[in-house]
């Protein structure tokens, strides 16, 4: 099993349970969080003891979001450019095995997205959905609605 520094990965009863884990950050999806659900998902897949996939996050919040600290420095052009989270969003889009959002608490921006490309959402009665950039006039890549729709 591989060590992860953003998500706690568990194999139990032909489940991989992912759970992403950066509490400080209610879970906001960040590149390294990004680079390693898409690893959990790549390495799920390949395992012959998975059947299905859930990820999770905790019961405050399954993702609040993308790191708005880590996008600050970036222009609209470089985010674009960059396909940021694009590939790792492909990943679990596009993986054959059955992927399910567990969701509790709130469930916001890039965290709707990432849900969105799971196979499944089950959400909590507390679970609370936002797309905050509406607000701002921020929209998402033509891509990553694209993907979506695929």
């Amino acid at each position: 099993d591989m060590a992860y520094d953003t998500l706690i990965v568990e194999i139990e009863d032909y489940v991989s349970l992912i759970r992403l884990n950066r509490p400080d950050a209610m879970n906001a999806l960040n590149s390294a969080l990004m680079r390693e659900l898409a690893a959990a998902v790549t390495a799920a897949e390949a395992n012959d003891k998975v059947r299905c996939i859930v990820i999770t996050g905790s019961e405050r919040a399954f993702a609040a979001g993308a790191d708005v600290r880590e996008m600050a420095e970036k222009s609209f052009i470089d985010v674009y450019f960059d396909d940021l989270f694009g590939p790792e969003a492909a990943v679990i889009a596009k993986a054959r095995k059955p992927i399910i959002a567990a969701v509790a608490g709130y469930c916001l921006g890039g965290g709707v997205a990432l849900a969105t490309c799971c196979d499944i959402r089950i959400g909590a009665a507390d679970s609370v959905y936002g797309i905050p950039a509406a607000r701002l006039g921020i929209g998402y890549s033509a891509d990553f609605i694209k993907l979506l729709a695929d």
